[in-house]
């Protein structure tokens, strides 16, 4: 190949990002995610777990 994308490949560079609210990384768009972008803040489940223990123990 000459660097070119052939029929039916893409290139993931242009995908949105995002950092997560728990860990500050940055994390891309998910095709799984399409639907409910805007709604997603973190980048896995262990985030999203994470958070919930922090804001659990805080109210305590």
């Amino acid at each position: 190949m000459n660097g070119k994308p052939t029929k039916g490949t893409h290139r993931k560079g242009h995908l949105l990002q995002k950092n997560c609210l728990q860990c500050g990384l940055p994390f891309t768009w998910r095709k799984k995610w399409a639907r409910v972008w805007d709604e997603v803040k973190y980048c896995s489940d262990r985030c999203r777990n994470e958070h919930k223990k922090t804001t659990k123990e805080n109210k305590a």
